[in-house]
Order: structure tokens, then C-alpha cells, then sequence
């Protein structure tokens, strides 16, 4: 199967920070919906239906699945079967610093656990590289510095091209930046979480990104689809929310948010759009945000996100009432 002639005529790529590497704005991230517990063909479907239309950035981790590493394994699977000819195409990354194996070196920011386990990533994609490398959470306990170290190190070696950082707070963003830059491999991109429920790096993180020159691409930007359709009605059987093991809890699903939602969807049926492309462009308004890395079960979703690049700015009265609904 042979992608689209016309796979780059829509999207929008944005540079990232002051580096050459361009991605694009809405970027897909394999974090639920691509262990062995799902259905490998619908996988394959959603990967070939993103980059038949200009979705070139794919997103994974160590302990995506599950089981662990299975989403990496699945997602080389389908670079060896249809995608092998278009790597250079492509921007792979993967990220270590979370829990993957038992004892003390299979967890955290240690430069033992970050070498290894990008080996293994390496291993389960069947590729040589991977474009950017994150460290996948801040360790209180490790020195920066030798995580730091263990990032240049892992580009110097060749297993990454860039590095980058998740869920760092501001000073520690900066610290990181301090001793990355002293070592000559400029930290390329900070991974945090952040969507209209969730709006924790308006406050100083947006700030350093911009004063350091770091690209920013934001994960959960639909907040684990609670800011979608879906949950205008309450929680729908077969959703997220009404799984047992996930990330959104029917807990998590509460009256005062879904009211918010069904006032939001207002505004977004007035833009033209769906609640979720109202939420990715809304994510997308700041200049230091460089992607929006989305979610997906299926391809229609995948459809109906990338709608939203028709309609990315917002005036100052959608602003102030969003801010307004958000906040009651």
C-alpha cells in the first residue's frame, strides 16, 4: 500500500524551538489503544490513515501497551510492513523514566536505566535510531546532571537525534537547559500535559519555553476525551470512562465538568466545529506550542481532529468566554 501523493497539502508544520526540525501540528501519540490487547489491524489502519495525511511524528514510550513495550513492538510491525521505505519521513520518538522492569534499574532517571532501556526501544521498533529520546518524568533522587549527561550521551552516540524532557516543572526545565546547553545538546522539546481542564503551564512552564527557545508539544490535549462529544450525555458504555483500568476513571467523569463541556461545545458549534477540534486548536493557539499529540481509537477520530486545522485562531470574545466556563 503506498501513501497519498497529497499526504503534506494540509497539515501545518511548525518549527520546533530554534532547531531545523519541523512537526507537525497534530502528531500521534501511542500511548493507550496500541498494546497486544488491541486489535493489530486497527492499529495499522490508524498509523496509515495519519501518515496518508501529513501526520509524520508518531510518539511512544518504553511501557506503552499493554503489555509492556508492546506499542513499540506493534508500531515496528507496521514500519517494517508499509512504512520501512518512508523512515526519513518520519519522526519516532520514544521516552524512558517510568516503571518497565522489575529492581533498580528499571524505573527513574539513571543513566544505567535511560541507555538501557532505549537499547531495548531500539530492539522492539527494529530501528536504528529514534528522532527524539525524552526522559519521561524528573528524578528526585538522581542527579540532573547525570541524566542530563545520559541524554547528550545517547545523541552523541547515535541512538537519538534530539532529546527531550516530560512533565519537568519550570525550574526544573530550566536546570535542565543549563546543563544540556553547557554540554553542547540543546534540549529540543519539553513533553508536558495541558487542555482546558489542565492548564498548569500558562503558569511560568510557557515562559521558559519560550526564554530558553524549546519547542513544546502537548499530550492529553483532549483530556483523555472527556473534551469531546462523547460525554455530553454523561458516560457512554464502550468509553474510556466506563473501562475498568484506565486513565479516566467514571470518577474523574463529574456533573460540573460535563456541564462545562455541553457550554463549551456551544462555542464550538458556533465556530463550525466539533468539541474536540475546538479543544485541539485551542491547545494550538500559543506560539510556543509546537504540536498537539492526540489519541485515537479509530480512524474516524483521527478524521475528525484533523478538521480543526481549517480553524485554529480564536478572538478575543471566544477567549474571554471559554476562560469564563472554565472557571465557574
Amino acid at each position: 500500500m503506498s501513501p497519498k501523493d497529497t499526504r503534506y497539502d494540509t497539515m501545518k508544520y511548525n518549527r520546533c524551538g530554534l532547531s531545523g526540525l519541523k512537526l507537525p501540528a497534530i502528531s500521534m501519540g501511542l500511548w493507550h489503544n496500541w498494546g497486544d490487547v488491541d486489535l493489530f489491524e486497527n492499529c495499522r489502519a490508524m498509523i496509515l490513515y495519519s501518515f496518508d495525511n501529513g501526520i509524520t511524528h508518531f510518539d511512544l514510550a518504553n511501557n506503552y501497551g499493554p503489555p509492556y513495550g508492546s506499542a513499540e513492538e506493534n508500531f515496528g510491525r507496521i514500519l517494517r510492513k508499509d512504512l520501512a521505505h518512508y523512515r526519513d519521513e518520519l519522526v519516532i520518538s520514544t521516552k524512558a523514566g517510568w516503571d518497565m522492569w522489575p529492581g533498580p534499574y528499571g524505573d527513574w532517571g539513571s543513566r544505567k536505566y535511560l541507555i538501557a532501556s532505549l537499547d531495548q526501544s531500539l530492539q522492539r521498533l527494529g530501528i536504528e535510531y529514534v528522532d527524539i529520546f525524552y526522559h519521561h518524568r524528573f528524578d528526585p533522587e538522581t542527579p540532573l546532571e547525570e541524566t542530563m549527561g545520559a541524554l547528550d550521551h545517547i545523541v552523541r552516540s547515535g541512538r537519538a537525534l534530539y532529546i527531550g524532557i516530560s512533565s519537568y516543572n519550570h525550574e526544573q526545565t530550566k536546570q535542565a537547559a543549563k546543563i544540556l546547553r553547557k554540554l553542547g545538546t540543546p534540549c529540543l522539546i519539553h513533553q508536558p500535559v495541558y487542555n482546558m481542564f489542565n492548564r498548569w503551564i500558562e503558569n511560568k512552564l510557557l515562559a521558559v519555553l519560550e526564554e530558553e527557545k524549546m519547542g513544546c508539544i502537548v499530550f492529553s490535549p483532549l483530556a483523555q476525551g472527556l473534551l469531546t462529544n462523547r460525554y455530553l450525555n454523561g458516560i457512554p458504555n464502550g468509553s474510556r470512562a466506563s473501562k475498568p483500568g484506565t486513565y479516566l476513571s467514571r470518577e474523574d467523569v463529574t456533573q460540573k465538568q460535563i456541564v462545562k463541556v455541553v457550554e463549551l461545545n456551544k462555542i464550538a458549534t458556533q465556530r463550525g466545529q466539533s468539541m474536540a477540534q475546538m479543544a485541539i486548536a485551542w491547545v494550538l493557539r500559543h506560539k510556543v506550542v509546537t504540536a498537539a499529540l492526540i489519541g485515537a481509537s479509530k480512524v474516524s477520530q483521527i478524521e475528525d481532529i484533523l478538521g480543526c486545522l481549517s480553524n485554529t485562531e480564536f478572538d478575543d470574545k471566544e477567549l474571554t468566554r471559554i476562560d469564563q466556563i472554565l472557571t465557574q
